[in-house]
């Protein structure tokens, strides 16, 4: 098997999981983790990505948070500003994924209560037993911002190769400020997402459908 194979079969095994097992993930895989995806590019080589990482009664504690926070009706507080809109593609990309989640859960498209219920579930963090904080420097603005997604798509390919399952949530980051005073992370950095993650359970229906990718056609516009 080549080295692309490898990187091939890893990248299309990847999914995001929305059901963990509570078994928590040696601090050393963890570390290595981490270790592989800190060899990601960045910008005049910045290395802008932080990661602040939680297990056991950290992560029940931040969940609680999290939970608690959602469901009072706190007003979303992002500190990168959310998506104006989903229009043509991205916006049939996502309810796509949407539907096959429910169908995958049991939720009928017209049952608003259960669709929320599942939306809440992204605050329980889906049950992972760690959660991993991403935050850069505010000072780097979107370009420290798109340097730190390649280390959050490193993580989840690192993660992935050691049997690790991952889902990273941007939902988490709606609430910018509680998190980062409840996780002590400082006022200049950004809080750009979470990546919560574990051991899937894979038994659970929500981890049984995986999402479409659009072709190379799709994407490459030829220039000669």
């Amino acid at each position: 098997m080549t080295s692309y194979d490898t990187l091939t079969q890893t990248l299309t095994s990847r999914y995001s999981c929305r059901a963990f097992k509570p078994d928590p993930v040696p601090d050393d895989t963890i570390t290595q983790i981490v270790d592989a995806a800190r060899h990601v590019p960045s910008w005049c080589n910045a290395q802008p990505w932080q990661v602040t990482i939680t297990k056991g009664e950290a992560t029940d504690a931040f969940r609680a948070l999290m939970i608690e926070t959602a469901t009072k009706g706190t007003l979303p507080a992002p500190d990168l500003e959310w998506p104006t809109k989903y229009s043509g593609d991205y916006s049939e990309r996502r309810r796509t994924c949407g539907f096959q989640l429910y169908d995958a859960v049991g939720i009928e498209k017209s049952d608003r209560a259960e669709r929320a219920a599942q939306m809440l579930r992204n605050y329980a963090l889906f049950d992972a037993p760690h959660v991993a904080m991403i935050h850069s420097p505010s000072e780097l603005g979107p370009y420290g911002a798109m340097d730190t997604g390649g280390f959050v798509t490193a993580f989840t390919l690192a993660a992935t190769a050691l049997g690790v399952a991952t889902i990273p949530q941007a939902a988490i980051a709606a609430y910018a400020p509680q998190v980062r005073e409840h996780l002590g992370i400082a006022d200049d950095r950004m809080i750009l997402c979470a990546i919560s993650f574990g051991y899937a359970d894979e038994t659970a229906p929500a981890n049984a459908f995986r999402t479409e990718r659009a072709s190379p056609e799709q994407i490459i516009d030829w220039k000669s």
